[in-house]
């Protein structure tokens, strides 16, 4: 009897250990201060740092205000997927606003994600990025996505 329990504890550990694990690059997103009706729609990239497939169930808003937009197809191991958020900015004042995650990680099957910035008619224009400064956010955002599987890994 000793020998079945142990079997099945040790055969519990390597199911766990070989599991989808969903990493986000980036758990808040701040829009900072924004004019209202600016451009509401950001992007939180989710990878797989396990060696199971993972799959989104469920994006989840906290409010109306607030449309996440996902795709429920499995991300392998290693891949990665963007959660599409949009905010109505149309909407003044401070928002801090939680998105909720579900998925097969049985670690992390419900995760939270958060937007937050104010909407303020007096906030300055946005700055339009040339082509070049567009090229080094992109550079600076996978460096970021790579980090933050790398620090996933440990």
């Amino acid at each position: 009897m000793k020998k079945l329990i142990a079997g099945i504890a040790l055969f519990g550990t390597f199911a766990l250990a070989s599991a989808q694990t969903i990493t986000f690059d980036k758990t808040t997103f701040d829009y900072g201060t924004i004019k209202p009706n600016s451009e509401g729609t950001r992007f939180f990239t989710v990878t797989n740092t396990g060696d199971k497939p993972l799959i989104l169930s469920n994006v989840k808003p906290s409010c109306g205000c607030t449309t996440p937009e996902f795709s429920q197809d499995p991300i392998m191991p290693g891949k990665s997927a963007k959660i599409k958020v949009g905010y109505n900015t149309a909407l003044t004042g401070g928002f801090n606003k939680m998105i909720e995650v579900f998925s097969n990680d049985p670690a992390n099957s419900r995760s939270v994600i958060y937007i937050k910035g104010n909407v303020d008619p007096n906030a300055p224009e946005a700055k339009v990025l040339t082509p070049a400064e567009q090229k080094e956010a992109a550079k600076a955002e996978k460096k970021a996505a790579k980090l933050a599987k790398k620090a996933a890994a440990k």
